[in-house]
């Protein structure tokens, strides 16, 4: 029988893995100046305004959302409740944002992310494959927005040139 995993090295790695999406890449799966508030540090209100084609939001609209996930994940964690989300909403309503818009929105993001770190910090116990599988989650699909913001600035980019 395989030993398990120590609470403390999987709590451990967990925020590795977020340090490295959000702040300071360590090298497991970007490359350097690639996390997302590096990236978002570069990008100006007009551009997060901008949405990248007919059908894509724009890039304030893809940060909104995903502080918004991770306090749907903070809140559920802590409370156990899951109310009903709407996740389609930020996508129809966040637009055009102005400069002091565009630093709420990451402030609010950062908000987000110090929240989650908190409370994963203050969980001593993983008790079941879900919760695990939730803390996961906030690595795995604010990647998936990282990704997202970082191909739009190319295909912005590219549009300028």
């Amino acid at each position: 029988m395989a030993a398990p995993i120590l609470a403390e090295h999987f709590t451990n790695a967990l925020l590795a893995l977020l340090d490295e999406t959000f702040d300071d890449v360590h090298g497991y799966y970007l490359d350097r100046g690639t996390a997302l508030f590096e990236t978002l540090a570069a990008v100006s209100a007009e551009t997060a305004s901008r949405p990248v084609g007919g059908r894509c939001a724009t890039l304030a609209a893809q940060v909104k959302h995903t502080a918004f996930y991770l306090d749907v994940l903070e809140h559920s964690a802590r409370t156990g409740a899951s109310a009903p989300v709407d996740w389609g909403a930020i996508w129809r309503t966040t637009a055009a944002v102005t400069p002091a818009e565009w630093e709420h929105l990451q402030a609010g993001l950062r908000a987000s992310y110090d929240r989650l770190q908190a409370l994963i910090r203050e969980t001593p116990v993983w008790p079941d494959t879900q919760t695990i599988a939730e803390a996961l989650a906030a690595v795995t699909h604010t990647a998936y927005h990282l990704g997202e913001i970082r191909q739009a600035l190319c295909t912005l980019q590219s549009k300028e040139s």
